[in-house]
């Protein structure tokens, strides 16, 4: 069977469908998988050991259907539905099956704050797409293969980080989305630890100003490395800091602590970290009860939050409340208590 998986963005959420990728590979007998995105995520899906075929979308959309329809598919998955998917769908006319966004659940929760969402995952929501067909999740969590090229070497990092360090993600896609550049500051000078900053390019000026404080244990990788390369420092560190962002579910993909700063956007939404439940029941068996291996650090009960399902430039009332009331003195102390029960 030749299957199509639609998903055209973000880093985050084409990570969130690594599991009914691998599911469908591994459970549908002589399945072909083919997976369409913006060509902007290339590098995400390239090493996919269970993704046949990638097929990107640049700018002409007819351009991309001419060249699936000449695929002959059996089957659509689509996980992003949205127009474009589904005029995609619209002109390969075969089977298929669509993710529910829930968008008019999200609309009541960020307009009335009602929250009539189900406590289900995002990644479950994805999986149900494929139930009908006999595929299960199988309870392995996320994937995120780094070509070997894009594999850090031990001389790109500093020597004083050589023996393990806390990776500090500054970056997101939008402002609301970040914790606020004077908290990152503080929380930087507090740490007694190495530190590895992580975002891309944009936040290479950030990355500077909060390093300048000790260029000794604090390490700006921002803009310095690719995505990969940035995941294989995610997939190293000791424990990542890190707001709801890509990162933060790679992070998961490699079952790393996690400590996610949350503001305008909510958990509740199902994006929080995901480590699928073989991972969870091992670690339930060495931790203490009720233990997690991630943190979420949010503030509750703002008659504003959350705002939007995806975020904005700026705080829409000019308090940003949501982020700015979390202390770093107290992400500090929650970072300092997870390693120690580390060791």
């Amino acid at each position: 069977m030749k299957v199509l998986i639609i998903r055209f963005s973000s880093i985050g959420d084409i990570v969130l469908t690594t599991p009914v990728v691998r599911c469908l590979k591994q459970q549908m007998p002589n399945a072909e998988i083919h997976f369409l995105a913006k060509s902007t995520y290339l590098q995400i899906l390239a090493s996919n050991p269970y993704i046949d075929k990638i097929h990107y979308l640049e700018q002409s959309l007819q351009a991309v259907i001419r060249e699936l329809q000449l695929e002959k598919f059996d089957l659509i998955v689509d996980l992003h539905h949205n127009l474009r998917s589904m005029k995609v769908k619209d002109a390969l006319k075969v089977k298929s099956v669509s993710y529910n966004k829930l968008n008019i659940q999200k609309w009541i929760y960020t307009s009335f704050k009602w929250n009539l969402l189900p406590k289900t995952h995002i990644v479950d929501r994805y999986m149900e797409t494929v139930k009908s067909f006999g595929v299960e999740n199988d309870g392995a969590g996320l994937d995120y293969f780094i070509a070997r090229e894009d594999v850090i070497n031990e001389t790109d990092l500093p020597t004083s980080h050589s023996a393990g360090y806390v990776g500090v993600v500054i970056g997101a896609a939008l402002n609301t989305k970040k914790y606020p550049f004077h908290h990152l500051k503080k929380l930087c000078e507090l740490l007694d630890h190495p530190i590895v900053l992580l975002g891309g390019l944009e936040d290479a000026d950030e990355g500077d100003r909060i390093a300048a404080a000790d260029h000794i244990k604090i390490y700006n990788a921002c803009g310095k490395f690719g995505l990969n390369e940035s995941a294989d420092l995610v997939r190293r560190a000791k424990l990542v800091v890190t707001n709801d962002t890509g990162l933060m579910h790679i992070a998961a993909a490699y079952k790393r602590p996690i400590i996610s700063l949350w503001g305008n956007t909510v958990p509740d939404f199902g994006m929080s970290p995901y480590y699928g439940t073989n991972y969870l029941a091992r670690f339930a068996e060495n931790a203490a009860p009720g233990a997690s291996p991630y943190e979420i650090l949010e503030i509750q009960k703002l008659r504003c939050r959350p705002c939007s399902k995806i975020g904005y430039d700026s705080c829409p009332l000019g308090h940003f409340k949501c982020m700015e009331k979390i202390d770093p003195a107290y992400v500090v102390e929650r970072i300092k208590a997870r390693l120690l029960a580390a060791i």
